[in-house]
């Protein structure tokens, strides 16, 4: 029985730490974060009373945002990269977005 107990405490020890070891850390720019920022860029820009666009698409990696799609104006692209930069935890951002 006590080695039963010692083989369990052991092996929750191990998976304690290989879930430590999986965590995430703000600023450690995996998934998680990239997709918070993706998600605070498009509301920035779906909030954004001078921008009245629905084919904007939103991605990130490594903090870096890219836009692509198409606007109305060139007023439209600089503005939607505008808001973009200016959301937290956004490096970079790269504007693709097409004028039609």
């Amino acid at each position: 029985m006590h080695t039963l107990n010692r083989k369990l405490a052991a092996l929750a020890a191990a998976a304690l730490l290989g879930l430590a070891g999986c965590a995430s850390t703000p600023g450690g720019n995996n998934f998680f974060d990239d997709a918070m920022v993706t998600a605070r860029v498009k509301t920035a820009i779906y909030n954004e009373p001078t921008l009245k666009v629905t084919d904007i698409s939103v991605s990130t990696e490594k903090a870096v945002v890219s836009l692509s799609g198409a606007v109305k104006s060139r007023a439209d692209r600089v503005k939607a990269a505008e808001v973009a930069r200016k959301v937290e935890g956004v490096k970079l951002v790269r504007n693709e977005l097409k004028v039609q």
